[in-house]
């Protein structure tokens, strides 16, 4: 796998990665570099998942045989298996099956599966008496869900299930989860503010043994729910259908409004996709995942 270093931990223990190579170009030097280190291991053939023209210089640069990517970005030249993007309509609308019909029409998938299913399959550890709350999200702040409504359901279901509660982020997210955690107290609970303390292999680490997860559209609910953790996920802004978490124990709540999905990063009006979502709602449907993973 050649990947970013802020992505390379999702891999890390993943059993069709058998290493993991750092990509960080930020100069011509960089790629030269890498493509020279790409040459001498004497791959057969890079599939090239990112859309970008990078992706196909450098495999280009490194003289690989066999390289195979959609054909979009001006970068058609430098592949030799250069796949047309599907067409509008052409496959089911959720992203992950972009990719997999990549693979369907070179030969490696003999067809679509019927549902999207993520999964993360090596990093599921033993499972803690713990809710993990993220309520960030990279995007914007339209795609958040109210702090004091985290707070107030992650308590309620801590509260059922006898478990404390831990909350994640980037660091820049740090003074949203505080909020969150100031607000449990307030309601005369506790919880953990890890955001900004783990590294993404600490943070897998630990989602995957969380007995549920709450959070809104963001890359904690892909890894929850990839790891298979009973995920509760609270859309407005984006559309889940396309963006939303796989598999039977991952939840999409939302309050259908005329303007959601919006796709924007700030909210024009009131935020009424999100203020639209009450606690309960959010607390029964993370109680019912619980119950049915038990099963």
């Amino acid at each position: 796998m050649l990947a970013r270093p802020w992505v390379a931990g999702l891999y890390r223990k993943e059993p069709f990665a058998d290493e993991i190579l750092p990509y960080q170009p930020e100069s011509v030097l960089d790629r030269w570099k890498t493509a020279s280190e790409l040459r001498k291991r004497k791959f057969d053939c890079a599939l090239l998942l990112q859309n970008a023209f990078d992706a196909a210089l450098v495999t280009f640069l490194a003289g690989i045989p066999r390289r195979i990517g959609y054909n979009r970005d001006g970068r058609g030249l430098l592949l030799t298996d250069a796949v047309p993007v599907p067409a509008k309509g052409s496959i089911p609308p959720h992203e992950s099956f972009y990719y997999l019909e990549l693979l369907r029409q070179i030969g490696w998938l003999d067809k679509l599966p019927s549902e999207p299913l993520i999964r993360l399959a090596g990093q599921r550890g033993k499972m803690r008496p713990v809710i993990g709350v993220s309520p960030g999200a990279a995007y914007g702040t339209a795609k958040q869900w109210i702090p004091q409504r985290f707070a107030a359901a992650a308590l309620q279901i801590a509260g059922q299930l006898n478990a404390e509660i831990e909350l994640f982020g980037s660091k820049t997210e740090r003074p949203l989860c505080e909020e969150v955690r100031s607000e449990i107290l307030r309601l005369g609970g506790s919880a953990a503010n890890l955001a900004g303390d783990t590294t993404l292999e600490q943070f897998i680490e630990r989602a995957g043994t969380c007995r549920v997860f709450l959070t809104n559209d963001s890359g904690s609910m892909h890894i929850a729910s990839a790891l298979g953790i009973p995920t509760v996920a609270v859309f407005g802004a984006t559309n889940h259908i396309t963006t939303g978490p796989t598999g039977p124990l991952a939840q999409v709540i939302r309050h259908d409004v005329e303007c959601s999905p919006c796709l924007l990063r700030e909210c024009p009006i009131d935020h009424r996709c999100m203020t639209g979502v009450e606690v309960d709602r959010v607390v029964q449907s993370a109680l019912d995942l619980v119950q049915i993973s038990t099963l």
